[in-house]
């Protein structure tokens, strides 16, 4: 597929890849291939996207080596063939069962718990389920305090020792901005509010929970995205999916990203309307169906569309990856569609002055028909938020269900929106917001070479603050859990099934809360850990995104 406007490289200059242009010696600046043997040597999959992007767009993914992914799938296979045989133990009472199982006198009804369904949980997640939900007991800020707890039946149960762990520096938080304090101007803000306010509503919206902090918090949000109008919610999940079944329904075709977050996943399928899925982040992909969808309109009846809507996100939280908003925009204006924008993780972190991934892009807001996201990463509260015209939040304040059914934002939260809101604008006076917009820029920057130089294959946008580390074999997930809790390091680690099966990862989120010593700490204890658990797989070979290869007959598709 030919990319629209895309630009001619001017006569002797280097190839240029992403808008980055080639070093001296034939290597790339970006990192997608090192090492090139002359600068006249043909660089091969290199795409060029003009006009369109006005920044470099660095971001590749570096190929599985054959190597780590049979052995991924080994240890899987042991792990499966371990399982069974200890569910025919447990069977036959050679060992004690301590999952849930139907009782006795109800052996002959419909099983509550299917065996085969909860295999994965009972002989692979328990064995590691030590390295999630750890309760800490501060703060969520750069440095945490944690629960120490124990386990003597293999992570069945836990039991808490009565001792607290100090000072772990907290790398699993969406704390992007910093703004989960418990001292500052912030705090001082919501204590003020809640004693006037009290702490919660008790009614929604549309009877006696409308306050006139809420209508504050809408005109402050409209005017920090740059559009009419804007709806703050309760629950940044339910934004997504209370929301997108009131925008489309019977008739309507959504078009989603294949790494899309849960919530949209959901909203989509309530909502009635027909579902297919594109390859993550490729617009080849994306354009296929939107041509299909145009040309052969509804299925059996062959009637056009009610409406076409592109499901995607700014950042998305388990790859690292930035949405290619200006080739998803000019795609959604070729073919008259609708873009609805997710910035849940993008909103504050990405951005000179922190308005998300379309300024990132130095893009209009008016070409994204529904920006949503959440105001519980970069500005440390709880809740969502919807912006566009006027016409289109006046709709959603009648027919959201959202909107009509859930409960208010609390007050103090509201008041910890507007207050880092207004600190990110500028509009308290000081500069600090506009400073930890730019100290996250560069912690996320230090902290994603520094780990590639050291060997690791790392994921995503050099500009994402959500940083995976590739761990690929399923012993090493608990592994580098643990062992970076030893050293006083709080990471998240993921794995199937909410990864690929053979890409389990630990996911780092940069703050502008983390000092350079911090993160110098960090990246210490990770090189370390790294070296014990043999995980620096990097061969230097990455592959960008828009090259991994597409099958045209492969997309998923799902009818109504």
């Amino acid at each position: 597929m030919e990319r629209p406007e895309r630009a001619a490289a001017a006569p002797g200059a280097q190839p240029r890849a992403n808008g980055c242009s080639g070093a001296a010696h034939g290597a790339l600046r970006n990192g997608y291939v090192r090492g090139l043997p002359a600068p006249d040597t043909q660089i091969n999959h290199i795409v060029h996207n003009g006009g369109l992007y006005k920044r470099p767009f660095n971001e590749a993914f570096e190929e599985t080596p054959m190597l780590v992914a049979v052995l991924t799938y080994v240890g899987y296979g042991v792990l499966t063939l371990f399982g069974y045989l200890r569910d025919f133990m447990r069977q036959w009472k050679i060992e004690k069962c301590q999952n849930a199982t139907e009782r006795e006198e109800q052996k002959d009804f419909v099983p509550l718990y299917q065996d085969f369904e909860n295999f994965y949980n009972r002989n692979l997640y328990m064995r590691i389920r030590d390295s999630w939900n750890r309760p800490i007991c501060s703060v969520p800020g750069a440095k945490v305090d944690m629960m120490e707890r124990v386990s003597h039946d293999y992570n069945w149960t836990f039991t808490y020792t009565g001792r607290v762990i100090k000072d772990i520096i907290n790398m699993g938080s969406y704390n992007y901005l910093g703004f989960a304090q418990k001292a500052g101007t912030c705090q001082e803000a919501a204590a003020k509010v809640l004693s006037q306010y009290g702490a919660g509503v008790c009614s929604t919206r549309q009877e006696m929970g409308n306050l006139d902090k809420h209508e504050e918090l809408e005109k402050l949000v409209a005017r920090f995205l740059g559009v009419e109008s804007a709806m703050a919610y309760g629950m940044g999940f339910a934004t997504n999916s209370m929301n997108i079944p009131a925008l489309v329904g019977k008739g309507c075709l959504i078009l989603s990203d294949e790494l899309n977050h849960a919530s949209l996943v959901l909203g989509a399928r309530l909502s009635g309307a027909t579902i297919r899925i594109f390859k993550h982040n490729n617009m080849q992909s994306l354009e296929k169906l939107l041509k299909d969808a145009i040309v052969h309109g509804q299925p059996r009846t062959r009637r056009p569309w009610k409406k076409i809507l592109i499901l995607v996100e700014g950042i998305y939280s388990m790859e690292g990856s930035i949405v290619r908003l200006p080739e998803v925009i000019a795609l959604k204006k070729k073919y008259k569609s609708y873009l609805y924008l997710d910035e849940a993780h993008s909103i504050g972190a990405l951005g000179p002055s922190g308005r998300g991934v379309v300024e990132y892009f130095g893009l209009s807001p008016e070409d994204v028909d529904v920006m949503m996201g959440t105001f519980t990463k970069s500005f440390g509260a709880a809740g969502g938020y919807i912006g566009g015209k006027k016409e289109l939040i006046d709709y959603l304040r009648t027919y959201s269900h959202s909107a009509v059914y859930a409960t208010s934002l609390s007050p103090p939260v509201v008041e910890q929106i507007i207050t880092s809101m207004k600190c990110i604008m500028g509009e308290d006076g000081t500069t600090v917001g506009k400073a930890r917009v730019q100290q996250l820029a560069e912690n996320t920057r230090y902290f994603r070479r520094r780990l590639k130089e050291m060997g690791f294959i790392i994921y995503g946008n050099e500009d994402s603050p959500v940083v995976p580390l590739m761990l690929y074999m399923p012993a090493k997930i608990g592994a580098f859990g643990r062992e970076m809790l030893k050293r006083n390091i709080g990471v998240v680690v993921v794995g199937f099934p909410a990864t690929p099966i053979i890409e389990s990862r630990a996911r780092f989120c940069l703050s502008a809360a983390h000092t350079k010593e911090m993160l110098d700490t960090a990246l210490k204890e990770i090189n370390e850990v790294g070296d014990l658990l043999q995980l620096k797989y990097s061969r230097h070979r990455l592959v960008p995104l828009l090259d991994r290869p597409f099958d045209e007959t492969t997309y998923e598709e799902t009818e109504d």
